[in-house]
Protein backbone atom coordinates (compact mmCIF):
# COMPACT_ATOMS: atom_id res chain seq x y z
CA UNK A 1 0.00 0.00 0.00
CA UNK A 2 2.07 2.88 -1.26
CA UNK A 3 -0.41 5.55 -0.13
CA UNK A 4 -0.51 4.27 3.46
CA UNK A 5 3.29 4.12 3.75
CA UNK A 6 3.67 7.62 2.35
CA UNK A 7 1.03 8.94 4.75
CA UNK A 8 2.78 7.52 7.82
CA UNK A 9 6.19 8.88 6.77
CA UNK A 10 4.83 12.32 6.00
CA UNK A 11 2.81 12.59 9.19
CA UNK A 12 5.79 11.66 11.32
CA UNK A 13 8.06 14.10 9.49
CA UNK A 14 5.51 16.92 9.60
CA UNK A 15 4.67 16.48 13.26
CA UNK A 16 8.28 16.30 14.46
CA UNK A 17 9.37 19.25 12.37
CA UNK A 18 6.27 21.26 13.17
CA UNK A 19 6.66 20.62 16.91
CA UNK A 20 10.30 21.70 16.89
CA UNK A 21 9.57 24.90 14.97
CA UNK A 22 6.35 25.77 16.74
CA UNK A 23 4.22 25.22 13.65
CA UNK A 24 2.21 22.24 14.92
CA UNK A 25 -1.34 23.35 15.61
CA UNK A 26 -2.60 22.90 19.13
CA UNK A 27 -6.31 22.84 18.58
CA UNK A 28 -9.10 20.29 18.64
CA UNK A 29 -9.09 19.81 14.89
CA UNK A 30 -5.44 18.69 14.99
CA UNK A 31 -6.22 16.23 17.75
CA UNK A 32 -9.18 15.00 15.73
CA UNK A 33 -6.91 14.31 12.77
CA UNK A 34 -4.60 12.20 14.92
CA UNK A 35 -7.58 10.24 16.19
CA UNK A 36 -8.67 9.75 12.58
CA UNK A 37 -5.21 8.47 11.65
CA UNK A 38 -5.25 6.02 14.54
CA UNK A 39 -8.73 4.85 13.56
CA UNK A 40 -7.71 4.30 9.93
CA UNK A 41 -4.61 2.42 11.09
CA UNK A 42 -6.69 0.13 13.29
CA UNK A 43 -9.24 -0.45 10.52
CA UNK A 44 -6.41 -1.20 8.08
CA UNK A 45 -4.95 -3.77 10.46
CA UNK A 46 -8.34 -5.42 10.99
CA UNK A 47 -9.07 -5.56 7.25
CA UNK A 48 -5.64 -7.02 6.46
CA UNK A 49 -5.99 -9.61 9.24
CA UNK A 50 -9.47 -10.52 8.04
CA UNK A 51 -8.23 -10.89 4.45
CA UNK A 52 -5.50 -13.27 5.58
CA UNK A 53 -8.03 -15.24 7.63
CA UNK A 54 -10.54 -15.50 4.77
CA UNK A 55 -7.87 -16.49 2.26
CA UNK A 56 -6.53 -19.16 4.61
CA UNK A 57 -10.04 -20.51 5.20
CA UNK A 58 -11.00 -20.76 1.54
CA UNK A 59 -7.54 -22.02 0.57
CA UNK A 60 -8.61 -25.21 2.31
CA UNK A 61 -11.82 -25.49 0.27
CA UNK A 62 -11.02 -27.41 -2.89
CA UNK A 63 -12.16 -25.98 -6.20
CA UNK A 64 -14.89 -28.35 -7.52
CA UNK A 65 -13.58 -28.08 -11.08
CA UNK A 66 -10.19 -29.40 -9.98
CA UNK A 67 -8.34 -26.63 -11.82
CA UNK A 68 -5.25 -24.94 -10.42
CA UNK A 69 -5.04 -21.17 -10.16
CA UNK A 70 -2.87 -21.11 -13.28
CA UNK A 71 -5.36 -23.24 -15.22
CA UNK A 72 -8.23 -21.00 -14.15
CA UNK A 73 -6.30 -17.95 -15.37
CA UNK A 74 -5.47 -19.56 -18.70
CA UNK A 75 -9.07 -20.62 -19.26
CA UNK A 76 -10.43 -17.17 -18.43
CA UNK A 77 -7.99 -15.54 -20.83
CA UNK A 78 -8.94 -17.96 -23.62
CA UNK A 79 -12.65 -17.42 -23.00
CA UNK A 80 -12.10 -13.67 -23.43
CA UNK A 81 -10.10 -14.27 -26.62
CA UNK A 82 -6.92 -12.92 -25.04
CA UNK A 83 -3.92 -14.81 -26.42
CA UNK A 84 -1.05 -12.36 -25.88
CA UNK A 85 -0.97 -12.61 -22.07
CA UNK A 86 1.14 -15.29 -20.37
CA UNK A 87 0.40 -16.78 -16.95
CA UNK A 88 3.57 -16.95 -14.84
CA UNK A 89 4.62 -17.95 -11.33
CA UNK A 90 6.09 -15.43 -8.84
CA UNK A 91 7.35 -15.97 -5.31
CA UNK A 92 5.56 -14.73 -2.23
CA UNK A 93 2.12 -14.81 -0.63
CA UNK A 94 -0.68 -12.79 -2.26
CA UNK A 95 1.84 -11.07 -4.52
CA UNK A 96 -0.40 -11.76 -7.50
CA UNK A 97 -0.63 -9.02 -10.13
CA UNK A 98 -1.13 -8.27 -13.81
CA UNK A 99 1.77 -6.53 -15.52
CA UNK A 100 0.71 -4.67 -18.68
CA UNK A 101 4.33 -3.98 -19.64
CA UNK A 102 5.29 -7.65 -19.87
CA UNK A 103 1.71 -8.78 -20.61
CA UNK A 104 1.80 -11.36 -17.85
CA UNK A 105 -0.60 -12.50 -15.15
CA UNK A 106 1.73 -13.28 -12.25
CA UNK A 107 0.41 -15.73 -9.67
CA UNK A 108 1.98 -16.29 -6.26
CA UNK A 109 3.05 -19.53 -4.56
CA UNK A 110 -0.30 -19.85 -2.78
CA UNK A 111 -2.30 -19.40 -5.99
CA UNK A 112 -0.42 -20.73 -9.03
CA UNK A 113 -0.61 -24.46 -8.31
CA UNK A 114 -3.37 -24.46 -5.70
CA UNK A 115 -6.72 -26.06 -6.52
CA UNK A 116 -8.65 -24.06 -3.90
CA UNK A 117 -11.60 -21.69 -4.20
CA UNK A 118 -9.45 -18.81 -2.92
CA UNK A 119 -6.78 -19.46 -5.57
CA UNK A 120 -9.39 -19.56 -8.34
CA UNK A 121 -10.88 -16.25 -7.14
CA UNK A 122 -7.50 -14.49 -7.04
CA UNK A 123 -6.44 -15.87 -10.43
CA UNK A 124 -9.71 -14.76 -12.02
CA UNK A 125 -9.36 -11.32 -10.44
CA UNK A 126 -5.91 -10.80 -11.94
CA UNK A 127 -7.24 -11.93 -15.31
CA UNK A 128 -9.96 -9.33 -14.80
CA UNK A 129 -7.18 -6.74 -15.04
CA UNK A 130 -5.96 -8.35 -18.27
CA UNK A 131 -9.49 -8.08 -19.66
CA UNK A 132 -9.61 -4.42 -18.59
CA UNK A 133 -6.36 -3.81 -20.45
CA UNK A 134 -7.62 -5.55 -23.57
CA UNK A 135 -10.85 -3.54 -23.47
CA UNK A 136 -9.05 -0.25 -22.68
CA UNK A 137 -11.02 0.20 -19.45
CA UNK A 138 -10.77 3.95 -18.78
CA UNK A 139 -9.86 3.92 -15.05
CA UNK A 140 -7.09 1.38 -15.73
CA UNK A 141 -5.72 3.51 -18.56
CA UNK A 142 -5.77 6.55 -16.28
CA UNK A 143 -4.04 4.66 -13.47
CA UNK A 144 -1.29 3.50 -15.82
CA UNK A 145 -0.75 7.08 -16.97
CA UNK A 146 -0.50 8.25 -13.36
CA UNK A 147 2.20 5.74 -12.35
CA UNK A 148 5.28 7.78 -13.40
CA UNK A 149 3.79 10.96 -11.92
CA UNK A 150 2.99 9.24 -8.63
CA UNK A 151 6.46 7.67 -8.43
CA UNK A 152 8.03 11.11 -8.88
CA UNK A 153 5.63 12.74 -6.41
CA UNK A 154 6.26 10.06 -3.78
CA UNK A 155 10.03 10.49 -4.01
CA UNK A 156 9.84 14.29 -3.69
CA UNK A 157 6.90 14.90 -1.33
CA UNK A 158 8.75 14.49 1.99
CA UNK A 159 11.59 16.82 0.99
CA UNK A 160 9.26 19.45 -0.41
CA UNK A 161 7.14 19.38 2.76
CA UNK A 162 10.24 19.79 4.95
CA UNK A 163 11.42 22.72 2.83
CA UNK A 164 7.94 24.25 2.89
CA UNK A 165 7.68 24.00 6.67
CA UNK A 166 11.14 25.57 7.06
CA UNK A 167 10.16 28.49 4.85
CA UNK A 168 6.83 28.83 6.60
CA UNK A 169 8.57 28.96 10.00
CA UNK A 170 10.55 32.05 9.04
CA UNK A 171 8.20 33.71 6.57
CA UNK A 172 4.52 33.73 5.74
CA UNK A 173 5.09 32.20 2.31
CA UNK A 174 2.96 29.06 1.92
CA UNK A 175 3.77 28.35 -1.74
CA UNK A 176 6.24 25.50 -1.21
CA UNK A 177 3.94 23.90 1.36
CA UNK A 178 1.08 23.86 -1.14
CA UNK A 179 3.37 22.35 -3.76
CA UNK A 180 4.20 19.58 -1.29
CA UNK A 181 0.52 19.06 -0.55
CA UNK A 182 -0.10 18.81 -4.28
CA UNK A 183 2.52 16.06 -4.51
CA UNK A 184 0.86 14.17 -1.65
CA UNK A 185 -2.49 14.62 -3.37
CA UNK A 186 -1.15 12.71 -6.38
CA UNK A 187 -0.96 9.58 -4.23
CA UNK A 188 -4.49 10.20 -3.01
CA UNK A 189 -5.70 10.56 -6.59
CA UNK A 190 -3.94 7.33 -7.55
CA UNK A 191 -5.55 5.50 -4.62
CA UNK A 192 -8.99 6.79 -5.61
CA UNK A 193 -8.55 5.79 -9.26
CA UNK A 194 -7.41 2.35 -8.09
CA UNK A 195 -10.76 1.67 -6.37
CA UNK A 196 -12.92 1.26 -9.51
CA UNK A 197 -10.09 -0.69 -11.16
CA UNK A 198 -9.99 -3.25 -8.36
CA UNK A 199 -13.74 -3.51 -7.82
CA UNK A 200 -14.37 -3.87 -11.55
CA UNK A 201 -11.72 -6.60 -11.87
CA UNK A 202 -13.46 -8.54 -9.10
CA UNK A 203 -16.84 -8.05 -10.78
CA UNK A 204 -15.44 -9.36 -14.08
CA UNK A 205 -13.91 -12.35 -12.27
CA UNK A 206 -17.16 -13.31 -10.54
CA UNK A 207 -19.17 -12.79 -13.72
CA UNK A 208 -16.87 -15.17 -15.62
CA UNK A 209 -16.77 -17.75 -12.82
CA UNK A 210 -20.57 -17.81 -12.88
CA UNK A 211 -21.02 -17.70 -16.67
CA UNK A 212 -18.39 -20.36 -17.35
CA UNK A 213 -19.96 -22.64 -14.74
CA UNK A 214 -16.59 -23.59 -13.35
CA UNK A 215 -18.00 -22.83 -9.88
CA UNK A 216 -21.26 -23.75 -8.20
CA UNK A 217 -23.22 -21.15 -6.23
CA UNK A 218 -21.76 -22.04 -2.78
CA UNK A 219 -18.20 -21.67 -4.08
CA UNK A 220 -19.13 -18.46 -5.91
CA UNK A 221 -20.25 -16.98 -2.60
CA UNK A 222 -16.95 -17.93 -1.01
CA UNK A 223 -15.01 -16.44 -3.91
CA UNK A 224 -17.05 -13.24 -3.61
CA UNK A 225 -16.26 -12.94 0.09
CA UNK A 226 -12.53 -13.38 -0.60
CA UNK A 227 -12.49 -10.69 -3.28
CA UNK A 228 -14.54 -8.25 -1.21
CA UNK A 229 -12.04 -8.34 1.65
CA UNK A 230 -9.16 -7.91 -0.80
CA UNK A 231 -10.88 -4.84 -2.28
CA UNK A 232 -11.36 -3.33 1.17
CA UNK A 233 -7.59 -3.06 1.62
CA UNK A 234 -7.57 -0.61 -1.29
CA UNK A 235 -10.43 1.33 0.29
CA UNK A 236 -8.42 1.74 3.51
CA UNK A 237 -5.40 2.88 1.47
CA UNK A 238 -7.55 5.52 -0.25
CA UNK A 239 -8.90 6.80 3.07
CA UNK A 240 -5.36 6.97 4.46
CA UNK A 241 -4.13 8.97 1.49
CA UNK A 242 -7.04 11.42 1.73
CA UNK A 243 -6.49 11.85 5.47
CA UNK A 244 -2.84 12.62 4.83
CA UNK A 245 -3.77 15.42 2.43
CA UNK A 246 -6.30 16.84 4.90
CA UNK A 247 -3.74 16.81 7.71
CA UNK A 248 -1.28 18.98 5.81
CA UNK A 249 -3.98 21.31 4.57
CA UNK A 250 -5.02 21.86 8.20
CA UNK A 251 -1.39 22.33 9.23
CA UNK A 252 -0.85 25.11 6.71
CA UNK A 253 -4.22 26.78 7.27
CA UNK A 254 -3.80 26.54 11.04
CA UNK A 255 -0.46 28.43 10.78
CA UNK A 256 -2.41 31.50 9.66
CA UNK A 257 -4.27 31.75 12.98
Amino acid sequence: MMATTLMVNLLQTGYEYGYNTGIATQNLSSGGMYLLMILIGVVGYVVQARLQSVFKKYSQVMFPGGLTGAEVAEKMLRDHNIHNVKVTHVKGHLTDHFNPKTMTVNLSDSVYSSRSVAAAAVAAHECGHAVQHARAYAPLVLRSQLVPLVNFASSMATWVIIAGLAILASTQNETVCWIGIGLIAMSALFALVTLPVEYNASARALEWLRASRVMAEPELKQASISLKWAARTYLVAALSAIASVLYYVMLVVGRRD
